[in-house]
């Protein structure tokens, strides 16, 4: 459950009241109001109530610039709903606004974005060059690029020029970063070719692919329904920073074969995180608030879906065709 508190002129104590009631809120009450004529009202409402509610109050709110919504978690309430009412609340989607903030934070190419990047790509180049896989593990789990690939396709769900831009220029950046960083390790700690762990990030198949996909889909799924935790484990899944990595050191070393195959492979998972992503985030209905923007982010959608599933179509070719001429 989530507390909404609203602070607002008294005179819509009676609108908040209703809104309360038409979402079956568990509780409502209305707080002291101040010398300013603003009132406190909270609501406590289940999670899967909670984003009709947010989208209503700011409706009617939207054009009062004094007034406030605030949501506060709920961390236990005694007694204990009923187990059907624990499963609506299980499977609830998280409110759009909660899972913007999450995913804005990961794409802004700050200085702890940039100090992630370069950290990470010392661990896992080292990792990639001994054939350490913990160490590569490691690496895969502090590095901060599938962020602002989750966020790419946020910014596509809801129609967000800023978001999306902010996102494609942190992820060119990052994905920049750790292929100059390792390519400038490979020249101070030569790599080894026959290390497995760098061969096994130059040869993409189908079944990276699918790796991709799914794990795309289960990173949007965490985010939407507030299971930041199996995050880690889709970070390890689908990670972007080895084959990123892989291909700095075969560029450095002029593998350029090899070079191929791993930057063909970071191909593929960034199309993948997105593209399945993207569909998640439309089937748990995350979208604009408000009709016109709805419009124009529903536009936005047809052209990034189509743009990513040609993409990975012509990605899919080459690495058959790629096999083909290998074999």
């Amino acid at each position: 459950m989530k507390y909404i508190e609203v602070i607002a002129n008294q005179g819509n104590a009676d609108t908040v009241a209703a809104i309360a009631e038409k979402a079956h809120a568990q509780d409502f009450r209305l707080g002291v109001t101040g010398e300013d004529g603003m009132q406190s009202m909270r609501i406590l409402v289940s999670d899967d109530k909670l984003q009709s509610v947010l989208d209503t109050l700011q409706s009617i709110l939207g054009a009062q610039p004094t007034a406030k919504i605030v949501v506060l978690s709920v961390e236990s309430i005694l007694p204990q709903p009923d187990e059907e009412r624990r499963k609506q609340e299980g499977s609830a989607t998280a409110a759009r606004e909660a899972i913007y903030q999450d995913v804005e934070k990961s794409a802004r190419l700050d200085f702890n974005f940039v100090v992630l990047v370069i950290l990470s790509t010392l661990v896992a180049g080292i990792g990639l060059i001994e054939n350490n896989i913990a160490v590569v593990i490691g690496a895969m789990v502090i590095a901060p690029l599938l962020g602002p690939n989750l966020a790419l396709s946020l910014g596509t769900a809801l129609g967000d020029i800023t978001l999306i831009q902010k996102s494609a220029r942190t992820l060119f950046a990052g994905i920049l970063l750790v292929v100059v960083l390792s390519a400038g390790l490979g020249v101070l700690y030569p790599a080894d070719l026959t290390s497995h762990e760098l061969l096994s990030r130059t040869e993409p198949g189908l079944d990276s692919v699918v790796l991709a996909l799914a794990s795309g889909a289960a990173a949007a799924l965490s985010l939407t329904t507030s299971l930041s935790s199996v995050l880690v484990g889709v970070m390890v899944a689908v990670a972007l920073l080895p084959p990123a990595a892989t291909l700095g050191l075969m560029l450095e070393r002029g593998a350029t074969e090899l070079a191929i195959g791993a930057g063909l492979l970071l191909a593929v998972n960034i199309v993948s995180v997105n593209l399945a992503s993207r569909i998640v985030f439309f089937v748990k209905g995350i979208r604009p608030r408000i009709w016109f923007e709805k419009e124009k982010a529903r536009r936005a959608s047809v052209i990034y879906v189509l743009g990513w599933f040609v993409t990975l179509l012509i990605l899919i070719i080459f690495i058959y065709g790629r096999h083909l001429i290998v074999f």
